[in-house]
């Protein structure tokens, strides 16, 4: 349920904090006063969108929180909204305004008179059938909901075929041919710069045998080694008189050796210095295949071998499109058949809520003061859609004489606010905790709204309901009582109770609440409704 409302800066309300109790509580106070703000930090809270127009002329922002109780679990919301921003804030945490929208979804909801969505749409009268539906029903929804999904499904799968199989198989044999021409090349990581290194060494074999045996004279027999001998002979001399120089000595004895092996793998590498034309044909020819390869799928083979890798992918995806091809006209029968006799089963449950709905909505019209109205919901078999295959619409007469016609072309604004209430209390919709009625009560007077007051008080027995009104008959039915009261630029809440409950229902009778007979009459009123009489 709604503990607190904490509002501030919201159009002229500076500041309230209001503490809720169970039951019915009712909102009045004079016109102007801004009583329906109260509403609309509700709204603001419910993650409705923030029009600027309501920040108010005592600061720069509207600032709005409540605390919202169900059992051991506590839920507080809050909403900040200036001229440049908007931010919301669930449990403390920065959030979302769709958090705060998915926190209140079940708990808390508003319907007023301008609510005509509900009841004018077809959208909006399945949402209120498809509340009244029992557990059979629920289940013919799923079950059609599912039916759906896998239809769609094998729609989706004829649109990416796209009608066209010889593009798809085209499109496959292209791939097989590239995949094919990669794997055929075997190309690795790093076997370019081998094969570049290779290409090279073979073009100028001739040179490299030159300058590797013009190096192989300079360090042999008769060059660097004939004189590193001669030096390692010298030093070994003066190490057997003065050891202080053994590290010299070693040092050359290893200079020495790195020679020799340095030698040797220059003998080794002139030995296979051998100029083979047709080992450099072969890898100029490799060079060339990757240069194509390139050219087509990569700037490296990298970029070549992933190339590969999307084309097998794609290709198997192709394969399995092209399997299913064949017969994903017949899957698609098969799957609009299931969704036809889902739609069906779902049709005739929804058709018997629509019936209980406006057997009971006529009987609470007749309560709230119609003679004798025809409400009838319509279940029209249509073309399956995510909804349901069928077409609601919900037709409305104040009178049986009359013939029932949509609701916006025949239903005046009071006639409407009592349709919108017993709509909500025979589809079941005030399921939610926390239900509030905003002004719902235009047009109506007398015997009518004490009826409307009753309805109200029996639908808050088992759940919290918030009713701003201007009437008294209404008012006179809340278990608590705010008023908004407006001085100058500021309107203040407070709850009222005793006399001074006595005197806001007295000036809501005749605009005097000082008055003996306005208050006599307003007692005898409050009266009543405590005692559950309706006339």
């Amino acid at each position: 349920m709604l503990e607190e409302l904490v509002v501030a800066n919201l159009g002229l309300i500076r500041s309230a904090s209001v503490e809720f109790s169970p039951g019915l509580t009712v909102v009045t106070g004079e016109t102007g006063t801004g009583k329906t703000l109260m509403l609309g930090a509700l709204r603001l809270l419910m993650g409705a969108s923030a029009p600027k127009g309501l920040i108010g002329p005592h600061g720069t922002d509207i600032d709005v929180s409540a605390l919202l109780i169900d059992g051991d679990e506590e839920t507080t919301l809050r909403r900040t909204v200036n001229a440049k921003r908007s931010k919301a804030y669930l449990d403390g945490a920065i959030a979302t305004a769709g958090a705060l929208s998915d926190a209140t979804t079940g708990r808390i909801a508003i319907v007023g008179q301008h609510d005509q969505h509900t009841i004018t749409s077809s959208a909006g009268v399945r949402a209120l059938v498809d509340r009244k539906l029992g557990p059979k029903g629920t289940k013919a929804r799923e079950d059609y909901l599912d039916a759906w999904r896998a239809y769609e499904a094998r729609r989706d799968e004829a649109k990416t075929l796209g009608g066209d199989l010889r593009a798809l198989e085209r499109e496959a044999e292209m791939l097989e041919f590239q995949i094919a021409e990669i794997e055929d090349a075997s190309f690795v990581v790093g076997e370019e710069v081998d094969l570049r290194g290779r290409v090279a060494r073979l073009r100028s074999a001739e040179s490299l045998a030159v300058e590797a045996s013009d190096a192989l004279t300079a360090l042999g027999d008769d060059g660097a080694s004939l004189y590193l001998d001669a030096a390692t002979r010298s030093i070994r001399r003066a190490n057997d008189v003065d050891p202080t120089i053994s590290d010299i000595a070693d040092r050359l004895d290893a200079t020495v050796a790195g020679l020799s092996e340095i030698v040797s793998d220059l003998v080794r590498y002139s030995t296979n210095l051998t100029s083979e034309p047709e080992e450099l044909d072969r890898a100029e020819e490799r060079l060339a295949l990757l240069g194509t390869l390139k050219r087509k799928y990569g700037d490296s083979i990298d970029d070549i071998l992933t190339f590969h890798k999307d084309a097998s992918a794609r290709l198997t995806h192709l394969r399995l499109l092209l399997e299913s091809a064949a017969d994903i006209e017949e899957r698609i029968a098969r799957a609009e058949a299931t969704v036809r006799s889902a739609g069906s089963a779902l049709s005739q449950q929804r058709t018997k809520a629509a019936g209980a709905i406006s057997d009971t909505a006529t009987e609470h019209l007749k309560d709230l003061g119609f003679g004798d109205p025809v409400v009838v919901i319509e279940v029209v078999g249509a073309d399956p859609t995510a909804h349901g295959a069928d077409t609601i619409s919900l037709l409305f007469a104040s009178d049986r004489s009359l013939d029932p016609a949509p609701v916006s072309a025949v239903a005046s604004g009071g006639e409407l606010s009592r349709l919108v209430l017993a709509l909500t209390l025979s589809a079941g919709g005030a399921e939610a905790d926390v239900v509030a009625f905003d002004e719902i009560d235009a047009g109506i007077g007398g015997a009518t709204a004490l009826a409307m007051g009753m309805k109200l008080a029996t639908l808050a027995v088992d759940r919290q309901v918030i009713c701003v009104t201007h009437l008294p008959q209404v008012a006179a039915h809340g278990s608590t009582h705010l008023v908004v009261r407006r001085e100058g630029t500021t309107a203040s809440v407070a709850a009222v109770a005793g006399d001074e409950r006595v005197s806001e229902i007295a000036r809501m009778l005749a605009g005097l609440g000082e008055s003996d007979t306005a208050q006599q009459h307003a007692v005898e009123l409050l009266e009543r409704a405590s005692s559950g009489g309706g006339s």
